[in-house]
């Protein structure tokens, strides 16, 4: 046998991925888009639910308060995600909340001038209006840079080589939120993880008239049994004896949701009272608003690329953040005690489900939107244990952190200059932060603790999230390290089509406004 050139077995790079049964705007049958909708509607309850759950309880909020919350961030979890999917990005994503805004909201829930409140209820109150209130200020970041352009311009000197360790640990920098949760319930962590992937890979050539039933609904199927099972577990006495700790993230009787929650409620603005403004909590949430930009940028490539859409050009990620920071003030007016952001486990369910339809994630903002007014039957499905969704987290975040990776086939990783750039931006992208976290847990504040906490805020926020540590140090060393002649290299001349929206047909086919929405718009969003 002859012996194969080496140009007979190299893959040639792609820009869109392949194996995907519906791209961004093809749909599926109407029965499946509406089952597709809800599988995507239940998964983002596992942050709709655990922020709430983690910071109402600190500012003296009750059972009843904490149902109100998650409604509310559920409800404008499913308007962001309208508004952003009809005219913004237009990708297929879920806006929900995001933990980068934790850091700040705990600066202010530590306040002396709130902390001290004696009334739980009058404190919890206080503090959800001086959240609002920074809320508030800090969207105007997203929307200057977004509706200025000027985030699309900055976004020009991003190479795919600058992008891998930034897709990539937009995965990869939540390990925490996978395995170390579902550790806390092996029992139904576990299971979780091997079911969702028998299903979902194993046993997904099994068809039910031409749909493959698995592959597609490997979610709901999953978090279903496993559910049951932990019921079966609850009901059996199981936990009776057991530690708080493990009844809580164990017995499926313990988030006190379905109880507390109204039967019908419509979080409308301003719910919570006149928010109240802090030059201090102002300034710490911004940098917040920062990091929630970057990770939003790397989660638009990715659910790009799982939605067999071209890669986003310059001015569509400035109209997507523009609209985001919209959405931050929606936040901020309703009260959802969080910013808002890309959700990362609904973009990784797209390449498991190989389904990246638009229609799909506008359905399951249709139930995020109905089961947050319908309280009760909302907080049913809100009650499912934690460790179920960090278990299916440790699956789709690797598949956001993959299609990083898969950046790398734009670029030359034969070039020394390369392999530092990534290896570095990698490495300090998830060590960085991870000394951040374990100095908070030992001392409980950042590294950063001066008299200044709006300074406090800025760094301990900034420098603890991942994506946003591997944007800064690709970036510049992308930019300023033997840079000249090196745009091949850096993959730069593959992406030249992507940068601008006319400079590839197919931009928009995927990118353009609905209902002649365009010519309502200002051009240079289209250039």
């Amino acid at each position: 046998m002859a012996e194969m050139k080496p140009e007979e077995f190299m893959y040639r790079p792609m820009d869109q991925l392949q194996g995907l049964e519906y791209c961004i705007d093809s749909n599926p049958s109407w029965f499946e888009a509406i089952a597709l909708g809800f599988q995507h509607y239940v998964l983002s309850l596992g942050t709709t639910v655990m922020i709430p759950t983690m910071l109402v309880p600190l500012m003296g909020g009750s059972d009843g308060d904490k149902a109100r919350v998650v409604q509310t961030l559920l409800f404008v979890t499913g308007i962001n995600t309208l508004v952003q999917t009809l005219v913004g990005t237009r990708l297929p994503i879920v806006i929900g909340g995001s933990f980068a805004f934790v850091v700040p909201i705990l600066s202010i829930i530590r306040d002396s001038s709130l902390a001290n409140i004696s009334d739980d209820h009058q404190r919890f109150r206080a503090t959800m209006k001086a959240t609002q209130g920074a809320l508030i200020i800090s969207s105007t970041i997203q929307i200057i840079l977004g509706f200025s352009q000027l985030w699309g311009i900055c976004s020009r000197f991003f190479s795919p080589l600058g992008m891998v360790p930034v897709v990539a640990l937009v995965g990869f920098g939540l390990f925490d939120r996978g395995f170390p949760v579902a550790g806390r319930c092996v029992e139904i962590g576990v299971p979780m993880i091997i079911l969702f992937v028998a299903l979902s890979q194993y046993f997904k050539w099994i068809h039910t008239r031409h749909l493959p039933i698995l592959e597609r609904f490997a979610l709901l199927i999953s978090i279903a049994f496993v559910w049951v099972f932990a019921l079966i577990l609850t009901a059996g006495g199981a936990y009776k004896n057991r530690p708080l700790h493990t009844q809580i993230n164990c017995r499926t009787d313990k988030a006190n949701l379905i109880s507390s929650a109204p039967w019908i409620m419509i979080p409308y603005p301003l719910q919570w009272g006149p928010p109240t403004f802090d030059a201090g909590h102002c300034f710490g949430m911004m940098a917040a608003a920062i990091v929630s930009m970057v990770e939003s940028t790397g989660a638009f490539k990715a659910a790009a690329r799982l939605a067999s859409a071209t890669p986003p050009p310059a001015p569509i990620l400035s109209r997507g953040i523009g609209f985001q920071g919209l959405g931050i003030l929606i936040d901020g007016l309703c009260g959802s005690l969080t910013g808002s952001t890309v959700s990362i486990e609904n973009v990784g369910l797209l390449g498991s489900t190989r389904v990246g339809s638009r229609r799909v994630i506008q359905i399951s903002a249709g139930f995020m939107i109905f089961f947050s007014i319908l309280g009760k039957f909302g907080a049913v499905f809100a009650s499912i244990p934690f460790p179920i969704f960090a278990a299916v987290y440790c699956i789709l975040f690797g598949i956001v952190a993959a299609v990083g990776l898969s950046l790398l086939q734009f670029t030359n990783m034969n070039s020394m200059r390369n392999l530092f750039i990534v290896g570095v931006s990698l490495y300090l992208g998830l060590s960085v932060p991870e000394y951040f976290n374990r100095y908070t847990l030992s001392a409980q504040h950042g590294p950063a603790h001066t008299k200044a906490g709006w300074f406090n805020d800025w760094l301990n926020t900034t420098f603890a999230s991942p994506p946003t540590v591997a944007l800064i140090v690709a970036v510049v060393l992308d930019n300023s390290l033997e840079f000249r002649g090196a745009g091949r290299d850096r993959g730069m001349t593959w992406w030249t089509p992507f940068r601008t929206y006319g400079g590839d047909s197919r931009n928009a086919e995927f990118y353009g406004l609905p209902f002649n929405m365009g010519r309502f718009i200002p051009n240079y969003y289209f250039r």
